[in-house]
């Protein structure tokens, strides 16, 4: 496995991390999650990423559970606070103090750890004053209770802003989670000068672009049964963007490039995100076992610059690019 620093900070990551969200729903869930995230930790990796909201907080519990017993000091746990959760109250959801206090305590008591490596804004709450998120923010690190912040789908005058307060409190803000991949790269002309003028590393989420990339959904041919995309509901809707037939026509075109590469589709796509300024770390999800280990085989490859270049003239026509896009309520 390779290590990179987040960002300016000195915390090391794993360039392949585990984004535990319980995406799938079947009876045996928690047996299949704690293989995966075995899976994961005998392939080296260290850095695992959920979400309070994830399975409306079971996601976490799992999670905790999973890694009992592993020695804390080798882990790099991060989650994330925004969403809703509890009974929809109106101080169970945004970036609020309660709720980030409450939200945090919550959080690492389902994890069964007394503090985060890195704790994460889910998005931008335009309801409450930066300063009060970024203030409570900053008192969870006085605490102890977190080591360093982040923020996850925020715009690039957003990062700029919060990097500001950051740097007035004295928080270490270090990393942005944030959709990235060679199909979705509109935080490429804004977001990432920004967060590499502030010190912030990106949390590269769906560099697989929700398994399109991974060369399994065929144009002309439906979606594999019990795949993502033959569910559009819940988080089967991130998948759509990328279901039209113009970009499966041009998926397949790296197939070749893969071969040649010595790689599956799901690696080159992955290797092609962790060659990207200022890629911290991919973060993978899994269903099976053999998903972890495939996926981390990307960890250390180096696609040369005609590669690269001919990626680029693959998918040329279907990239998505416009800044606006960035997740923001």
């Amino acid at each position: 496995m390779e290590f990179r620093r987040l960002g300016r900070s000195g915390l090391f990551v794993s360039a392949i991390s585990y984004g535990h969200w319980l995406a799938y729903d079947a009876p045996d869930q928690e047996e299949r999650a704690r293989a995966c995230v075995t899976a994961a930790l005998d392939a080296g990796i260290t850095t695992f990423i959920t979400a309070d909201a994830y399975a409306n907080t079971a996601a976490e519990s799992v999670l905790g559970r999973a890694l009992k017993g592993q020695r804390r000091e080798s882990l790099e746990i991060s989650t994330k606070v925004f969403w809703p959760t509890g009974p929809a109250g109106p101080n169970d959801k945004g970036l609020g103090r309660k709720h980030i206090m409450e939200s945090a305590r919550a959080s690492l008591r389902r994890l069964g750890t007394d503090y985060l490596d890195v704790y994460q804004a889910h998005r931008f709450d335009r309801t409450v004053p930066l300063e009060e998120t970024m203030l409570a923010f900053a008192d969870l690190v006085r605490q102890g209770h977190v080591l360093y912040v982040g923020v996850s789908e925020w715009t690039a005058e957003q990062i700029t802003s919060s990097a500001a307060l950051a740097r007035e409190l004295h928080v270490p803000l270090v990393s942005n989670e944030a959709q990235y991949s060679a199909l979705w790269r509109v935080i490429e002309a804004e977001v990432v000068p920004a967060c590499e003028r502030e010190g912030l590393g990106q949390l590269a989420w769906s560099p697989v672009a929700q398994g399109v990339l991974t060369g399994k959904y065929r144009p002309g041919q439906p979606a594999p049964a019990g795949s993502r995309g033959a569910d559009l509901s819940g988080s089967g809707s991130f998948i759509q963007p990328f279901l039209r037939e113009d970009v499966l026509v041009r998926v397949q075109r790296l197939r070749p490039l893969a071969e040649e590469a010595g790689l599956s589709l799901g690696q080159l796509a992955l290797a092609w995100v962790l060659q990207r300024p200022g890629v911290a770390s991919a973060i993978i999800g899994a269903s099976r076992p053999e998903q972890v280990r495939e996926n981390v085989e990307a960890a250390g490859v180096r696609l040369d610059a005609d590669l690269m270049g001919r990626i680029d003239q693959a998918l040329d026509g279907v990239v998505e690019t416009d800044p606006a896009l960035t997740t923001s309520p």
